[in-house]
Parts: C-alpha cells; structure tokens; sequence
C-alpha cells in the first residue's frame, strides 16, 4: 500500500465557516468558504494546524516562491512548477515552512490527479498543512474573497480593540477590583482567566468553556512548567505563537509594578483546533495586567485574602458548580483536600470583621502554626475560617487559640464551630451548624468552662428558644400559657409569676418552692390553687409543667435577650 494511501484525509467542507468576532482568519475558515469548498478540499497533511492565521493569499507558478512570501499567506499552486525529484520537493516545502507559509493549496487537475508521495512527506514533516483540490477553482475568485474578509475583519479588529479599552478604561475608573477585572476578561475573549500569585496558587479562576475542575486540576505543575516571562512575543504582528507559553499554549502577562512582580495573569487556550489567540486576546490580556496593577494599588486587601473570602463564601452557600469544581479551587490555593478532615468556624463580632484586624490575626497564628485554611470574612461582623486538618491532628486547641484571639479584640464575641467532615462537599453543612449554633448564643454569655468557642452540644432549651425568638409561634406560645398570669400579678401587685417558676424549679415539689421563695408551704399552697384556678390547669400533670416551663423560659428569652436569669 502506497504512504498516500495510509495517509489519513481529512475533508474540510464540515469545519466552521468564518466565524471571525474577536479572530483572525485561519486555513479552516478559507477552506470551509463556498469558493474554495466548491473544489473539494481535502488535507492530507498538517490537519492538526489548520488553525494558522491566514494573513494573505499568494498564487504561485515559480520553482522558488518563498522569496516573495513574508509569513502567513495561504499559498495557492496548480503543481505545474513543482520538481519532480524528492530533494528538489522537499527544498521547495522547506522554503515555505522556513518563511510561514500558513498552509499550501495545489490543484489535481492539470499536472497531478493525486499529490506525490514525496510531498505529502515533506509537508508532514515541517507541519505545513497541504491541501487538495479534486475540481478546478478559479484562484482569483478565491483571492479576491479572501482578501476581503481579511481587510473587513482587520477594520473589525480596530473596532473591537476600541471597544475593549473602553470596557478597561470604565473598570479602572469605577474602582473593579480583581474578581470583577478577571470576569471581564473571561467575558470579553471567551476563554477561562486565571490570576495567579508567585508561589503558583490560583487564586481568581472565571472558566468559560470549561469548568473549574478543568482548568485548575493540577494548576501548580502546570503552571511551572510554563515559562516566568510574559509569552506575549509574536512571530507577525498580527499572528501570535502559542509555543513560547509552555507545553499547553498558555497566553501569560505578568502583573508588575515598577519593577516588583506581583503575579501572573493566563488565558488558557479552547479545545477547538481553530481556536488560535488572535490579536484581540492579546489586547483583553494586557489589559487585564493593566487593570489589575491599578486594582491592587487602589484596594489595600491582598489578593490572597480575596481569594479566600471567594472561596469560603462560595463553600458555604454551595455555588460551586460541582464538588470536583470545589476540590480544584481548593488545591489550586495550596488546601489538601484528600485524606482531610475539615471543620467550619464562624467568629461574629460587634464591629465589621474586617475592621477588628481580626482577619489578619486569625491568618497570621494559622500560619505561625502550620495550618492549613481559609480565613475570610462571610458577612460584615462574620468571620469565616474552614480548618484542613490531617486526620490524626486535634483541633480543639487550634478553635480555642483562634477564640482566644477573637475575644481578645471583642470580649463580647460569639465563636462557633460545626461538626467535623471528611468530604469537602460537606463544608457547607458544618458551616450550616456553626451558624446554627452562632444564632442561639448571646453575645456576652458566659462561656462553658475553659472554652472560648460554643458548639452543637451547648444548645439546650433556652438557647434554642433565643434561636427562635423572633418566630411569632413563639411569641404567641408564650402569651397563651402565662398572659392570664402576668395580667393578674400587674393589676393585683402580686407576684405569682416568680411562684410557679420557683415550683417549676424544684420540679413540682412545693416544699423545694417554698424554700427557693421564702415563704412558707400555707403561703405557696395558696399561691398555686390561685394559678391554677386562673390557667385552669392541673400543676400535678407533668405534660403541664413541662409547657408551663418552656412558656417561663421563651417568656425570659423575649424578654431580656436571652440573659440567664
């Protein structure tokens, strides 16, 4: 069997027309045209670059054209000048891959009927896509259609690249910071943006065509095998070569100032084969370093700290897309998330968290100590930290140490914890505790001995019932069981309201209440006949006793916050 016939052939009549918003033109969009198409256009080497830049079209009857070509042009031949020894083919392929060429066009109706195996050899192995044509098509056609997509998308191009300026220019004026320049960018080049420190942490992420677990998966070795320097160099001022960003074709500018690196910013390439960065992505590129830079100077909060608020909040409230999603944002910031036991703690403070300079201290002990976390504020005066803890590492004195800290700044503090999970995909149920816990805990309330922190086994009756203050359920409980008798004692001056908590107290002994009242038994028999007379109830009923004291205790949460009383 003959090389052409192992030569696998691509057709190109099904490949994307000419879709150029935001692109330059590539061989597939110019074989994919009805003038071209109509010859029936076949790739037999080089299918896997079809995505070059077309910059310009050249016909060509000359043993020698490359030294009329200055890169980027399409070539068009009918095969008459081409030699007819294989040194001389491979010379002539040689030339034309040295100077650019986007691609080479040859006709199989006058010399060949089917392309020599010596080119389809050469070709393949200098990269230069060749393609056939099995029906005559009329070159001229073909160059005057081209050329005026060419000239139409670079006046397009101007436009758009108008357009993006302005877009950074209103950014930079409104004070975007760094979530809000990252998005833009993804919006405007339609591809997945990342920010980046310098220890290769990603801490902005915006996919676009992908999805988070996607482009972060393994983002610290991938991005050092990507060169330092900025990779925005090109070959032609209007074709960019995505060899010099590493082994996946990254688009990478480093956002700097005066000298001082501060991180870098990649636009990661589409799957689709035609989907080559165009000048447009190097212009939304730089001018999200751009943007960037003016970002970080004008907001004082460090990068990294922005990142984790992001994170926790969007752990919290579940908005990642997918727990893979969740996983990859994690590990892309430096958090294990395998073999890991994670742990929500919410700090509620009186003065807006970010405020108390309690973020930073928080993040300082964790990093003094070598834990791994996040810390970042979730609401105004709510500071969230989600623990990463190894399995075996105790984490009861690192919660202590963190509400030591907290109360330290705010002594009426409220620090709570959730449960332990061992799947990321559970943090928001820890913090769903630790908020449960928050909500039934009085600021200033005394703490459980030798603890600076509350949690789930510290909610009994009353703090449950603070939790629920605000339900009208509650509230009208309360009134319907004791309102009779609270009535009674305002209009009388009595006071038969501390006699039944009392009784309540001593758990229906009316000796233990006569005791906690100082009256004596005639005075406190009397005093619940009257009760009961007037709740018409049987205080000998444990089911009563047993409403009456929740009613006294919602009765003491409503009325005092919650205060032990």
């Amino acid at each position: 069997m003959s090389e052409y016939a192992e030569t696998p052939r691509t057709s190109v009549a099904e490949e994307p027309g000419a879709a150029l918003a935001g692109r330059s033109l590539t061989v597939a969009d110019v074989l994919a045209l009805p003038v071209l198409a109509a010859g029936q256009p076949e790739v037999v080497a080089g299918a896997g670059r079809l995505g070059r830049p077309v910059r310009w079209v050249h016909i060509t009857e000359l043993t020698d054209p490359a030294s009329f070509l200055k890169g980027g042009e399409l070539v068009l031949t009918t095969g008459m000048p081409l030699p007819e020894d294989p040194a001389g083919v491979r010379r002539y392929v040689d030339e034309l891959a040295d100077v650019g060429a986007a691609a080479l066009v040859i006709e199989l109706v006058r010399r060949y009927h089917r392309p020599p195996a010596p080119l389809i050899r050469a070709c393949r192995g200098r990269g230069l896509p060749l393609v056939t044509l099995a029906k005559d098509v009329n070159f001229l056609e073909v160059t005057q259609v081209v050329h005026t997509l060419i000239l139409g998308s670079q006046a397009d191009a101007v436009r758009r690249t108008q357009r993006i300026h302005e877009a950074f220019t209103a950014l930079t004026l409104r004070g975007a910071g760094p979530e809000d320049v990252v998005r833009a960018a993804a919006e405007m080049s339609g591809r997945t943006v990342v920010l980046e420190n310098l220890a290769h942490q990603a801490l902005l992420c915006e996919p676009s065509g992908s999805t988070v677990d996607e482009a972060l998966s393994g983002w610290e070795r991938r991005s050092r095998a990507t060169r330092h320097e900025t990779a925005l160099r090109t070959v032609d001022p209007d074709v960019i070569d995505p060899d010099v960003t590493g082994p996946e074709g990254w688009l990478v500018a480093p956002v700097e100032y005066q000298g001082e690196l501060w991180g870098r910013v990649a636009m990661l390439p589409s799957p689709a084969p035609w989907a080559v960065f165009g000048p447009q992505d190097v212009t939304v590129l730089e001018r999200t370093a751009m943007a960037l830079t003016i970002a970080r100077l004008i907001h004082a909060t460090p990068w990294e700290r922005t990142a984790h608020r992001s994170a926790l909040r969007d752990l919290a409230e579940q908005r990642h897309r997918s727990p893979a999603d969740a996983r990859a944002r994690l590990a892309a910031l430096g958090l294990p998330t395998e073999g890991t036991v994670f742990l929500a703690v919410l700090l509620d403070t009186r003065a807006p968290a970010d405020g108390t300079g309690l973020e930073a201290r928080l993040s300082q002990e964790l990093r003094t100590t070598g834990t791994a976390a996040l810390v970042g504020t979730l609401a105004p005066a709510r500071l969230g930290v989600l623990l990463a803890l190894r399995p075996s590492q105790p984490w009861r004195s690192t919660v202590e140490q963190l509400g030591r800290i907290a109360l330290e700044l705010d002594p009426c503090a409220v620090v709570s914890i959730g449960s332990e999970v061992v799947d990321l995909a559970h943090a928001a149920r820890s913090f769903r505790e630790a908020s449960r816990v928050a909500e039934a805990t009085r600021p200033g309330r005394p703490l459980p001995a030798g603890r600076s922190y509350n949690e789930l086994s510290d909610i009994g009756l009353r703090r449950l019932l603070y939790a629920l203050r605000e339900d009208t359920r509650i509230q009208e409980y309360a009134e319907r069981q004791l309102g009779r008798l609270i009535d009674h004692d305002g209009r009388h001056g009595t006071d038969l309201l501390s006699t039944l908590r009392h009784y309540l107290d001593a758990a229906g002994s009316k000796t233990g209440a006569a005791r906690l009242g100082g009256l004596s038994r005639e005075t406190v028999y009397q005093r619940l006949r009257t009760i009961e007379r007037l709740l018409d109830c049987d205080l000998e009923s444990g089911e009563r006793r047993t409403g009456l004291h929740v009613a006294l205790t919602a009765l003491d949460v409503l009325r005092d916050g919650g205060a032990a009383t």
